[in-house]
């Protein structure tokens, strides 16, 4: 099962008064779709997903996937440290007819690799959808082991995981242990080309929001054995990618989408938009790819 070499983990708008946006909503999909997206993450980390009800969630899901219409696969965020409450969340968007569900490893409560298993199994067994797993210790202090990943691979409906661990030789070991069709997705933009190089698939990507052209050429370029160009795309394009997590993310994506037309709103408590100097600092950066990219 295959979701695009560009995934883009998407915001979540919001409109004034902190409501989920459904003609944002709209908007932002077909802004993704027509600057190189191939694949859409809802309710992620970078959705602000800690944030939503599980009925904002489920009402977003529905807007997301009228406003592709078919036009690319949509994976639907639905994983947390509460198996059951995964289990029937997993269970509910099913039918609506995502291409698949992200599972994030349980956080806060450290689970052992033994317990991560089963509840990855668990909710995997409870449906019959493409699952992927999404390994970003960062965030949730347990980190997913290869061993574990491996042995996850042997369930038919885990087809994938995005990994944001940091850890090139651990993801080595998962492409090298795990059947040829168990695909590995870079989770942070700026190991798009590292983890291509060792036989990752591609990037559910955050700053594919404002640089998708870029992005899906670095990949393609890559792909077509044009390595020199691939490099020197990643080298241009890590200072915007740096600026895009200098802050808590989805805080700068979502400051410099409103800086450039496409409205999303603010962020929601506990993060906080950035101050005028922080986002002077992300436009300056991002003006100076911009005109790099004109030469």
């Amino acid at each position: 099962m295959v979701f695009g070499r560009l995934i883009t983990a998407m915001v979540t708008p919001f409109n004034e008064r902190g409501e989920v946006d459904e003609q944002r909503t709209r908007q932002l999909v077909d802004h993704l779709i027509n600057t190189g997206t191939e694949g859409l993450v809802v309710a992620g980390t970078t959705g602000e997903s800690p944030v939503l009800s599980e009925k904002e969630k489920l009402a977003l899901f529905e807007t997301v996937l009228e406003a592709v219409a078919g036009r690319v696969p949509v994976l639907v965020g639905t994983g947390s440290n509460n198996t059951e409450g995964s289990v029937a969340l997993t269970q509910k968007v099913e039918s609506l007819g995502v291409a698949g569900a992200l599972l994030v490893t349980p956080y806060y409560s450290k689970p052992s690799q033994a317990g991560m298993y089963e509840h990855f199994k668990t909710i995997a067994q409870s449906v019959h959808m493409p699952i992927m797993l999404y390994n970003v210790p960062g965030r949730t202090a347990a980190n997913l082991s290869a061993d574990t990943v491996v042995k996850l691979a042997t369930i038919d409906n885990i087809v994938s995981i995005k990994e944001a661990s940091g850890n090139l030789d651990q993801m080595a070991e998962i492409i090298e242990r795990t059947p040829d069709d168990f695909i590995l997705y870079s989770g942070d933009d700026g190991l798009t080309l590292p983890i291509l190089s060792i036989g990752g698939y591609g990037v559910v990507s955050v700053a594919s929001h404002v640089v998708g052209p870029q992005m899906s050429e670095l990949i393609h370029a890559f792909k077509n054995g044009l390595s020199d160009k691939a490099a020197q795309l990643h080298r241009r394009l890590l200072p915007i990618m740096r600026q895009l997590f200098a802050q808590p993310s989805p805080v700068p994506v979502k400051s410099l989408l409103n800086q450039l037309g496409v409205k999303v709103g603010d962020v929601r408590l506990p993060l906080v938009p950035m101050t005028e100097a922080e986002q002077e600092e992300l436009q300056q950066v991002y003006q100076q790819l911009s005109s790099k990219s004109e030469h």
